[in-house]
């Protein structure tokens, strides 16, 4: 009984997997290190009120991918609003909100670049197969 419904494991299920680890994973070392960095003193505005929200914004990023790695469904709503709120925060700097060195020279919509990722992922997890 060689049949692929047999066989342990499917392998479409796997790769979505790994595809949302990888992500989720790399994701989640991305944001420790930017809160590594606002610990150390490294903040990226003088404005406390901006780094205190970015850095919450972080944790909760960290927390719903953590989640959605473990498979949990409703951590995408979570993962889905802290990472918008986050790029909100970006627009709060860019349009003169608060002064902030990354947002010279930038384009507002080169902020959206961070939907990318987070599509892949909530992608590979709602259509993978059960």
């Amino acid at each position: 009984m060689n049949t692929p419904a047999a066989l342990p494991g499917n392998p479409p299920h796997l790769l979505q997997r790994l595809v949302i680890i990888a992500l989720a994973g790399l994701f989640i070392f991305y944001h420790i290190t930017m809160l590594a960095e606002y610990a150390r003193g490294h903040h990226l505005t003088d404005d406390a009120l901006y780094n205190g929200v970015q850095a919450a914004l972080r944790v909760g990023i960290i927390a719903s991918l953590a989640l959605v790695a473990l498979g949990r469904r409703w951590a995408l709503w979570t993962m889905w609003a802290s990472i918008l709120s986050l790029i909100a925060t970006h627009y709060w700097a860019h349009f003169g909100m608060v002064q902030a060195d990354f947002t010279i020279g930038r384009h507002p919509l080169s902020y959206l670049k961070g939907l990318i990722m987070p599509s892949i992922v909530t992608a590979a997890f709602l259509y993978r197969r059960r």
